[in-house]
C-alpha cells in the first residue's frame, strides 16, 4: 500500500474544529462581531457626517500639524481628485475600515509587544506564531474570517486586524529591547516602580520604533481592506474587484488611484520624516 495514496483528512479535521467553535462559542463570536460592526458604522457615520470638502480640510490641517504645509497641499489636491472622480463614498468606507482595524490591532498588539519584551515565555510562544502569520499569503486570512463571521465589512476588518497586527507587536518589542540599560538602571536607582519605568523610560525610548509599527500597521491594513472586497467588504476594493470581473480599465484605474492617494497620505502623515 502506497502511503502517498492515503490522504490525511486534514480538511475534515479543520471543518470539525470550526463547527465545534461555532456551536460552542457562537455567543461570544456574535458579540464580538456586533461590537466590530457597530464600531465600523459609527466611524463611517462620523466621517460621512460632514461634507467632503470639510473632511478634506480637517485632514489637511492634521497633516499640516503633524508634518508640514507641503503635505497639507498634497492632501487637498489628492483627496479633492478622489472626490471629483466620484470615489468619495468608497473612500469613506475604506477609511472607516482602516481606522477600525488599526485601532483594534494597536490596542491588542502594543500590550502584547510590551509583555513579549518583559516575559521570555510569551516571547518564545509568540515568535513562531508571528513568523507563521507573516509568511501566510493575505488571501488565506479571508477564509477563517468568512467561516466565522460571514460576508461583509466585519469579516474584512477582522481579517485585516489579524493580518496587520504583527508589526506593532514586533516593533514594540524591538523598541523596548533597544532602550539603553543604563536608563533603566537610573530609573531603578531613583525608586521608579515597574509602571513608572515603563511609561517614563521604556515607552518614550521605544516611541520611534512603535511609530514605525503604527505606520506599517496602517499600510498593511490598507492593502488588506482592498483585498477584503472578495468577501463582501465595501470601500475602494469593491470597484477594483468589479473592474477586474468586467475588464473595466477606466473604473479600475480610478479606484486604484484612490487607493494610491490614500496610501500616500497615510504613509506621509504617520511615517518618519
Amino acid at each position: 500500500m502506497n502511503i502517498l495514496s492515503t490522504k490525511i483528512p486534514l480538511g475534515n479535521w479543520v471543518e470539525n474544529f470550526v463547527n465545534f467553535l461555532i456551536n460552542n462559542f457562537g455567543g461570544p463570536l456574535d458579540a464580538f462581531s456586533n461590537f466590530i460592526g457597530a464600531m465600523i458604522n459609527n466611524i463611517e457615520s462620523l466621517l460621512a457626517f460632514s461634507p467632503a470638502f470639510v473632511l478634506i480640510g480637517i485632514v489637511a490641517l492634521i497633516a499640516w500639524k503633524l508634518k508640514n504645509y507641503k503635505l497639507s497641499i498634497f492632501v487637498v489636491l489628492g483627496l479633492g481628485l478622489v472626490w471629483n472622480l466620484q470615489m468619495w463614498d468608497p473612500l469613506v468606507t475604506t477609511l472607516a475600515s482602516i481606522i477600525t482595524s488599526v485601532v483594534v490591532a494597536l490596542v491588542i498588539g502594543i500590550p502584547i509587544g510590551i509583555l513579549k519584551a518583559h516575559n521570555k515565555i510569551i516571547d518564545y510562544i509568540t515568535r513562531p506564531i508571528l513568523d507563521f502569520m507573516q509568511t501566510i499569503p493575505p488571501f488565506v486570512y479571508l477564509i477563517p474570517a468568512l467561516m466565522f463571521f460571514g460576508l461583509g465589512n466585519v469579516s474584512g476588518v477582522i481579517a485585516t486586524v489579524v493580518f496587520a497586527i504583527a508589526p506593532p507587536i514586533r516593533l514594540t518589542y524591538l523598541g523596548i529591547k533597544q532602550v539603553d540599560e543604563e536608563l533603566k538602571e537610573a530609573g531603578h536607582a531613583f525608586g521608579a516602580n515597574w509602571w513608572q519605568l515603563l511609561t517614563k523610560v521604556e515607552l518614550p525610548g521605544a516611541m520611534p520604533s512603535i511609530m514605525m509599527g503604527v505606520n506599517q500597521c496602517i499600510m498593511l491594513a490598507l492593502s488588506m481592506v482592498v483585498i477584503a472586497a472578495m468577501i463582501g467588504a465595501g470601500g475602494l476594493g469593491k470597484p477594483v474587484l468589479r473592474s477586474l470581473s468586467v475588464v473595466d480599465i477606466g473604473l479600475g484605474f480610478e479606484a486604484g488611484l484612490g487607493v494610491v492617494i490614500i496610501a500616500m497620505v497615510l504613509d506621509r502623515m504617520f511615517g518618519r520624516d
